[in-house]
């Protein structure tokens, strides 16, 4: 095997605070929190205003949504989505879910059911990816897709 010893070195002369320093500082966060990312979105969803829900995400955010077969990468592009979606009065309600939790990030993954003013009902599988930045966590990635059996 041969040796790196310029490599090693370096990384064995490395104080402890140095390494510690390149290490994100992790918010504390536990399921009840993630659960409720998806309730304040849910409850953006109910205002009609398509740029408080796109609020909830980053700005080079994915969307990959329910009802439409166009993935949305910018702000406008999500805002035209949820323009069309919410003008059907959206209500979500999770079927089941799983909530895995990391440094800065969770992911919230599912399945929903929404429920619309035309008495209509479309169920879905959900991912949600989110992000701590800054003081607030963000949706990364949204993805939702249709049930494929009915």
């Amino acid at each position: 095997m041969k040796k790196l010893p310029g490599i090693v070195g370096a990384l064995m002369l490395m104080s402890g605070s140095v390494l510690a320093k390149t290490a994100p500082d992790c918010v504390k966060v536990d399921r009840a929190q993630i659960e409720a990312l998806f309730d304040k979105w849910n409850d953006d969803l109910q205002t009609g205003d398509a740029r408080k829900v796109t609020d909830n995400y980053l700005s080079d955010a994915i969307l990959l949504p329910t009802v439409s077969n166009k993935v949305r990468l910018t702000e406008a592009e999500r805002i035209d989505y949820f323009e069309h979606f919410l003008a059907k009065k959206p209500v979500g309600k999770i079927d089941s879910r799983t909530i895995r939790i990391g440094c800065n990030k969770a992911v919230d993954t599912g399945t929903y059911t929404f429920s619309f003013k035309d008495k209509s009902t479309v169920s879905a599988r959900y991912t949600f990816t989110y992000a701590w930045v800054g003081n607030e966590w963000k949706i990364s990635t949204h993805h939702s897709s249709v049930m494929p059996e009915s």
